[in-house]
C-alpha cells in the first residue's frame, strides 16, 4: 500500500515540475518537440532513476559509517555527473538521431535540479504513512525516484503537447514564445493542483 502511495503522490500530488518547480530549465527548453520531448523525459528518467539508487547506497554506506556527511552535496554531484556521461555515451551509440536532437540539453542534465533534488529528498526528507513519519528504505527510495521521473516524463509531454498544438493556433503577438509558454505551464500545474488531496 506505502508504494501505491508514493507512486500517486511521486505522480500526480507532488510533482517534481508542476508542485515542487524542480527541473523548469528543460521543461521550458526542450519541450518544443513532442518527440524531443519524450526523449529528454526518457534520459531524466534513466539518470533520477539510477542516481537516486548509487546516491542512496552512498549516503548510508560510505558518508553515514565515515561521519562525513556533510560532502553529500559534493559526492552526489560527481555521481550525478558520471551518470550523465555514462547516458550520452550510450545514446550517441545507440541513437544518434536522439542524441543530436538533444542537443546542448543533455549535458544540462547535470545541472537539472530535479536529478539532485531527488537524490536529496530521499536521503533527508521524512514522509508520512498512516500518521506515522520515517525515512524512505532503499525499495522505497527506488520506486520514490522512478514515480517522481515518470512525473516529470508526463508534465514534460503533456506541456510538449499543448505547446504544438498552440504553435498551430493564432496566438496575440505579445504572448508569442515564451510568455504564452509559462501561461500554459501555469494553466498546467493548477490542474495538477486538483490530485492534492488525493493522498
Amino acid at each position: 500500500m506505502e508504494y501505491i502511495i508514493i507512486i500517486i503522490s511521486a505522480i500526480f500530488v507532488n510533482n517534481i515540475l508542476l508542485a515542487q518547480f524542480l527541473g523548469c530549465c528543460p521543461f521550458l527548453g526542450v519541450s518544443n518537440k513532442l518527440s524531443t520531448a519524450v526523449g529528454m523525459s526518457g534520459a531524466v528518467c534513466f539518470v533520477i532513476t539510477l542516481a537516486t539508487l548509487v546516491t542512496y547506497l552512498l549516503q548510508y554506506y560510505v558518508l553515514n559509517p565515515l561521519g562525513i556527511g556533510f560532502l553529500q552535496t559534493i559526492a552526489f554531484i560527481l555521481v550525478i555527473a558520471a551518470l550523465v556521461q555514462m547516458v550520452e555515451i550510450v545514446l550517441k551509440k545507440v541513437s544518434p538521431a536522439l542524441y543530436q536532437a538533444l542537443g546542448i540539453f543533455l549535458p544540462l542534465i547535470t545541472t537539472n535540479c530535479a536529478v539532485l533534488g531527488v537524490a536529496l529528498i530521499v536521503v533527508t526528507k521524512e514522509f508520512t504513512f498512516g500518521g506515522e513519519p520515517h525515512m524512505l528504505n532503499l525499495g522505497e527510495s527506488v520506486v520514490y525516484a522512478f514515480a517522481t521521473s515518470l512525473g516529470f516524463g508526463l508534465a514534460m509531454i503533456l506541456f510538449a503537447g499543448l505547446r504544438e498544438q498552440l504553435a498551430l493556433n493564432k496566438v496575440p503577438k505579445s504572448f508569442k514564445g515564451i510568455p504564452i509558454a509559462l501561461i500554459t505551464a501555469s494553466i498546467l500545474a493548477m490542474a495538477f493542483m486538483g490530485f492534492s488531496g488525493l493522498v
